[in-house]
């Protein structure tokens, strides 16, 4: 028999110290990296989004693939390509830490759309505000402190 799975993850992780340095102008070839990277480890891909401080993965993981592993080689890996490539130019690199939360494959849609559209969604909402969300939604037990 052979192996299968569907696991749709919802990945979020920020720059360091929320430092407003991901450029709308340098998404393109840094989207195009991390979709290398994943393609790479047999992940799929269906959606990469964010804003200035934070970015949003929407993908299924290869079983073979461990996703604390992952987040650390996209995030090592990423953070070389766009020094290399000045893609963006003020970014420090990534924070500590990330978000995993697991969906349902029907939920994929709507989690697409909501990547898409989180220029609009953080006009009226901060990371911080929407990670905790994301925590509570999936009863992650977090301390405030640890939010920052």
């Amino acid at each position: 028999m052979d192996t299968f799975t569907q696991i749709l993850y919802q990945i979020v992780f920020s720059t360091k110290n929320r430092g407003k340095t991901l450029t709308k102008e340098g998404y393109p070839p840094f989207c195009a990296y991390v979709w290398g990277i994943l393609k790479n480890k047999k992940c799929h891909l269906y959606r990469i989004g964010g804003v200035e401080d934070h970015i949003h993965l929407v993908l299924s993981v290869h079983p073979s693939v461990a996703v604390a592993d992952l987040v650390k080689d996209i995030k090592l890996s990423s953070s070389a390509f766009i020094k290399e490539n000045a893609v963006f130019p003020h970014f420090r690199g990534w924070q500590e830490g990330y978000g995993a939360f697991t969906y349902s494959i029907a939920a994929k849609d709507a989690l697409i759309e909501y990547v898409k559209n989180q220029e609009q969604h953080h006009k009226g909402t901060l990371f911080k505000d929407e990670l905790k969300g994301l925590l509570q939604e999936h009863q992650v037990t977090f301390e405030e402190k640890y939010l920052d």
